[in-house]
């Protein structure tokens, strides 16, 4: 599998990765190095095995319709390792890699919105299809949390590449706050403007006008904007080649 990975502001390559299970001399250990990679094999052995166990779910009547991210462990694990608090996805529903390796889902989860449980899901209650995954930007009160310390998912919606808008108006709302005169108000939704969002998209969704409308306005604006595309051979489930 192919990704295509474009970014758009000069800022946005200063991005760490955020390996916090040991530290960057740790790393420098076999021992270190050799638990790092097993558990990122694990994860993608784990993920892996749910959309295999959820696809024979669906075609056997169990569950409903389902979406699966097979295919993409391995580029979605590395991903993972450069996302860091305070920024955003706005991504796409084979993400759940992802999602998995970020600790914002876990499998039961995963598998709680494929059955549209509406007491385990946390994401829809059981609304959306699998995959749409989601992170609180309010409390119950409807107060702002404080998104400089979380790790953000916008929520996820069907529409093929619907995301790249709303990535683009996140990474733009980075570029307001930066430039904002009174940003001592909004420490709590910004970080000085230096979060960034991560945008995730199919290659057979790039055909939408809204993608290339996206990545022209992200250039002409200079937001930081990630934008991954994976390319496998695959659109909307059908062959491409």
């Amino acid at each position: 599998m192919n990704v295509l990975f474009m970014h758009f502001d000069p800022y946005f390559c200063q991005m760490e990765s955020t390996l916090e299970a040991v530290s960057a001399q740790d790393m420098l250990s076999f021992e270190a190095f050799r638990n790092s990679v097993i558990a990122d094999y694990k994860l993608a052995i784990m993920s892996r095995e749910v959309s295999l166990l959820g696809r024979r779910e669906v075609l056997t009547g169990k569950a409903k319709f389902g979406i699966f991210g097979d295919g993409k462990e391995v580029a979605q694990i590395a991903l993972s390792k450069f996302f860091q608090k305070g920024d955003f996805r706005s991504g796409y529903y084979r993400d759940q890699t992802f999602m998995f390796a970020l600790g914002v889902a876990n499998v039961e989860d995963y598998f709680s919105q494929l059955y549209s449980d509406v007491h385990n899901d946390p994401f829809s209650g059981g609304k959306n299809m699998n995959a749409h995954f989601a992170t609180a930007f309010v409390n119950e009160k409807g107060e702002w949390n404080n998104l400089t310390e979380t790790l953000n998912v916008s929520a996820d919606i069907a529409p093929t590449a619907g995301q790249m808008m709303r990535g683009l108006g996140l990474a733009f709302a980075s570029n307001c706050f930066r430039n904002a005169k009174n940003k001592e108000s909004f420490t709590h939704l910004s970080n000085n403007g230096n979060e960034a969002c991560f945008c995730t998209i199919g290659d057979a969704s790039t055909s939408e006008g809204h993608f290339w409308e996206a990545i022209n306005a992200a250039g002409v604006l200079q937001v930081p904007l990630a934008v991954f595309v994976y390319d496998d051979g695959y659109g909307i489930s059908v062959p491409t080649v």
